[in-house]
């Protein structure tokens, strides 16, 4: 495994059209290349405003619509690794919310359906429910840049301790979730989730948020974070539109399970974890 990772982590603002929003993201991912970033993510939903009166309008095929030739375009033209966040897929008559990734020749390496639907009611602070339109999608995704192997998930799925530990057991050292929490639990959870994801499995984990915009009907909170196996916050946006770029540094992940060595003392005569699928 190479010494580092240079990773670029985006908080976009929403733009009045898929166009526009296209375009912000593809300007940004060309400011993180030439900062240096090899791997550069995208928050949840960057081309739709999150919202379930608007996912079906916004939804295309992957990866032959336009936003996702769009990324394709721009990858292969960088030699960049890049998580396109998440958007809504169109597949026959179904709706996702699916996070692609797109490799340095601009193919499609894999792409993750989000499994776990937000439906949340909180009276008075926030009640959304996706399930109302979008349909679950029924299996993990990883990939590899060079021997550094990276499981996907989206927002909900990373209150699922149970997912993030089934990609663990696949060898990953790093977990994205292109994430639009909400601003009620994101002071309460946000860090929490993501640091305690990070340590429980000991690998580094991002949260890649859109920017918070108040005028929209769902406020995404912001503060995107990277989190490393120690369950350290890395770097931290604030509320607006923001890149970071931090490097990763890889030799962390065999330390930690040398010195804390959990991941090998789990009792699997008491207890297991099983992926089915």
């Amino acid at each position: 495994m190479p010494a580092s990772l240079k990773v670029a982590l985006l908080q976009l603002k929403g733009c009045p059209t898929k166009q526009e929003s296209i375009a912000n993201a593809i300007a940004h991912i060309r400011l993180a290349k030439d900062r240096g970033a090899r791997l550069i993510i995208l928050p949840e939903c960057f081309n739709s405003p999150y919202s379930c009166s608007e996912f079906g309008r916004n939804a295309e095929a992957i990866p032959q619509g336009e936003t996702s030739q769009a990324l394709a375009k721009v990858a292969a033209e960088l030699g960049i690794y890049l998580v396109g966040g998440s958007y809504p897929e169109k597949d026959g008559t179904k709706l996702y919310n699916t996070a692609p990734v797109f490799g340095p020749q601009g193919q499609l390496l894999c792409k993750y359906r989000k499994m776990h639907l937000f439906d949340m009611d909180i009276p008075g602070k926030c009640t959304f429910r996706e399930s109302s339109v979008l349909s679950p999608g029924e299996g993990l995704a990883t990939f590899t840049i060079d021997s550094l192997k990276i499981g996907l998930g989206i927002c909900w799925d990373k209150r699922f301790a149970e997912l993030t530990a089934c990609y663990r057991q696949l060898g990953c050292d790093m977990m994205i979730f292109p994430s639009a929490f909400d601003p009620y639990t994101g002071p309460l959870h946000w860090d929490l989730l993501g640091r305690s994801r990070a340590l429980d499995n000991q690998m580094f984990v991002a949260l890649v948020s859109p920017a918070r915009d108040p005028t929209t009907e769902y406020v995404a909170y912001g503060y995107t974070l990277l989190c490393d196996p120690w369950g350290r916050v890395l770097c931290r946006a604030k509320e607006e539109q923001e890149m970071l770029i931090t490097d990763i540094d890889l030799s962390v992940c065999e330390q930690i399970k040398r010195q804390i060595p959990v991941l090998s003392q789990k009792r699997a005569d008491v207890y297991e974890l099983k992926l089915k699928k």
